[in-house]
């Protein structure tokens, strides 16, 4: 990962345009090829971004100080450096990803030994589908033979709602699986997880961990 401090104007020119004005930025390039640009708030959110595969060009002679990030779609992030503070590679070698806690890898079993839970019709393709970014907890197939993307969580938050439009962005560029649809499925689903993935298209599953082991609930029975 190679980490940039500088002080800098970005410009992206694609579907839209949008600027950002000089100020200072940690631009992170990473080895799967992603260029994203940050400030100092947000929390992990870039305020600009490229994903792989992309290529990144950096200006020599009159383009000098001209940083180009270009997709395969020909999108453009356009980085005009002014001052580079800080300019340093690190090898932080193979990860060994995210451990989920015993709830969260518990569901996405069950999940997927009963994936009709989401729906008639529904046939699992694979758990843990990986991703330049990480693994997909499951894809599978809706009635319709349309690839969905499904992301468990314990507690249904924000962040695993932005987690899950990341791999989205991913999955749709694979001309073998788009159009990909995502269900954000958890035991408890926060009202401003539901609104965001809402907007985003993105459908919600309550899960019921005892429903999917098979335990019946009998506190209403009489007898």
């Amino acid at each position: 990962m190679r980490l940039v401090i500088a002080r800098c104007s970005v410009d992206y020119a694609g579907r839209l345009t949008a600027h950002l004005p000089s100020a200072p930025r940690l631009i992170l390039i990473k080895a799967d090829g992603s260029v994203s640009i940050h400030a100092d708030d947000r929390a992990y959110k870039p305020l600009n971004w490229m994903s792989p595969p992309c290529a990144l060009k950096e200006g020599t002679g009159e383009e000098e100080g001209v940083w180009t990030v270009v997709n395969k779609a020909g999108e453009k992030l356009i980085i005009t450096m002014e001052e580079i503070l800080h300019d340093s590679s690190h090898e932080l070698g193979v990860d060994p990803g995210l451990i989920k806690d015993g709830v969260e890898a518990h569901l996405q079993e069950l999940l997927a030994d009963r994936i009709e839970t989401l729906g008639e019709g529904y046939t699992l393709i694979r758990r843990e589908y990986m991703t330049a970014i990480g693994p997909v907890d499951i894809l599978c197939r809706d009635a319709e033979g349309r690839t969905v993307a499904v992301e468990i969580k314990r507690r249904g938050e924000i962040d695993g709602v932005e987690q899950l439009t990341r791999y989205l962005e991913l999955l749709n560029r694979d001309p073998h699986l788009a159009p990909v649809r995502g269900v954000f499925a958890a035991q408890e689903i926060k009202p401003q997880a539901r609104v965001l993935a809402t907007d985003r298209g993105i459908g919600c599953q309550v899960l019921d961990y005892d429903a999917l082991r098979g335990i019946e609930d009998d506190k209403l029975r009489l007898f």
